[in-house]
């Protein structure tokens, strides 16, 4: 299926004019990129690269969609047959998707014809806006979880492809699996689920239900504990699966006060290696309040998916420098108040000190070599029109997943914070 037509209308009109004025094939450099983080937060999660690389693999104009473009009256016909000839065979740079990045960060820099990358600008934003945001709020989770695993559930919480791509970032941000299938089938992410509480009020006793799902899976399955009274429920799971039960899960309640009585419970029954994982609306700060707590796993949705108060994370997508008449890259930048940008082409550096980050510099001209000059930021992505093929898929996943990792290990130990801050290192043009 293309991805042509993800996009808004306008991308193709200015193409339009620009091919009939002459401009639209004046080598450009576009930069996707955050004026700020979301308010109060001290970093953010880059994500969502490796999707956005397989949907331009698929940017193709088919008959269906030039007809329709040609019906709409959208472009001339000249511009039809530009569509229809469409592959970008520019490069793109970027951060490495796992990455951290910080206000004004060029976490995506489109080098081609202005044509070929202004036409990006909409599937590049909706794909790395949301796919961000949603890393970002699940990395705080994670901090917050102090290495005990989270469960991605959120599919009935957002849109049925939304939550494919929300299982994917999060678990690039640390989350240890998803419930949704589709994202398991498409990107190798493990899967969980075991049932809930319909499935209970099927029979015609808890202690049945308990029964089926037991001879099902196995007495390692995870028994929703809490569809009548809590403590006669860990009572009947641990009398139909014995000692050896591998999970309860709590779903409401104090939760606080109810993993304590439910560890209690279990621990004089015997069932002392029997887990306890937690679900019912968590966010970053209900995981936090819950450190203390006999909890040994979490299952997060709604706050997960809609990125925990910041669906969007607000990037943008600019024109920063393009070739002038004499054949040298000319910078170019908005003006508006509020709004205004920093031309030219940029390379990024992350400043280190004994291994932690300082600063996130920007160098409009190349940057210093040496070892003191910090972590270069920016990876190939594509390469004259073809994609590296190490940032797709599986492999792309895993390999994003431990680049986060290592980067979560630079952040200043101020960074994983909670509570409202500044970013946690300046960014400095240099």
């Amino acid at each position: 299926m293309t991805s042509a037509l993800l996009t808004d209308r306008y991308e193709l009109t200015m193409i339009d004019a620009a091919l009939a004025e002459g401009h639209a094939l004046r080598p450009s450099v576009f930069e996707l990129f955050a004026r700020r983080l979301p308010t109060g937060r001290r970093y953010g999660v880059v994500a969502g690269t490796g999707r956005l690389l397989e949907l331009l693999r698929d940017f193709r104009f088919g008959q269906k969609e030039l007809a329709f473009l040609k019906r709409e009256k959208v472009v001339s016909s000249s511009t039809l047959d530009w569509l229809e000839a469409y592959r970008f065979s520019g490069s793109i740079r970027g951060y490495a998707e796992g990455e951290l990045y910080f206000p004004n960060s060029p976490i995506l820099v489109v080098e081609a014809s202005f044509a070929e990358a202004v036409i990006l600008e909409t599937l590049a934003l909706s794909v790395l806006n949301y796919d961000s945001a949603v890393a970002s709020a699940a990395a705080r989770m994670v901090s917050a979880a102090g290495g005990r695993p989270i469960a991605e559930m959120g599919s009935r919480r957002t849109g049925e492809r939304s939550a494919v791509a929300a299982a994917r970032a999060a678990y690039i941000a640390g989350f240890s699996s998803t419930s949704n299938l589709e994202a398991g089938r498409e990107w190798g992410i493990p899967t969980m689920g075991t049932a809930a509480h319909a499935f209970t009020l099927l029979f015609d006793s808890e202690e049945a239900a308990f029964r089926a799902q037991v001879e099902a899976m196995g007495v390692g399955t995870t028994l929703l504990v809490d569809t009548y009274d809590i403590a006669q429920g860990v009572a009947t799971a641990v009398k139909v699966a014995g000692r050896g039960l591998g999970a309860v899960r709590i779903d409401s309640g104090d939760l606080g006060v109810v993993a304590r009585e439910v560890r209690a419970q279990l621990d004089e029954l015997g069932a002392a290696h029997t887990r306890i994982t937690v679900t019912n609306d968590l966010d970053e700060f209900a995981i936090a309040a819950l450190r203390s707590a006999p909890v040994d796993s979490y299952g997060v949705g709604t706050s997960l998916v809609t990125g925990s108060g910041s669906p969007a994370a607000g990037m943008i997508y600019k024109l920063v420098a393009h070739l002038d008449s004499a054949g040298g890259w000319l910078p170019v930048g908005k003006k508006s108040e509020g709004k205004a940008t920093v031309g030219g082409r940029k390379q990024p550096v992350r400043a280190l000190r004994e291994g932690v980050a300082a600063a996130e510099d920007i160098y409009v001209e190349d940057p210093p070599i040496g070892a003191g000059a910090g972590r270069p930021l920016l990876v190939d992505l594509v390469r004259d029109g073809e994609i590296v093929e190490e940032r797709l898929g599986a492999a792309g996943i895993a390999a994003a997943r431990a680049h986060h990792a290592a980067v979560m290990a630079e952040l200043p130990v101020q960074a994983l914070s909670l509570s409202r801050g500044e970013p946690a290192i300046p960014t400095r043009y240099l």
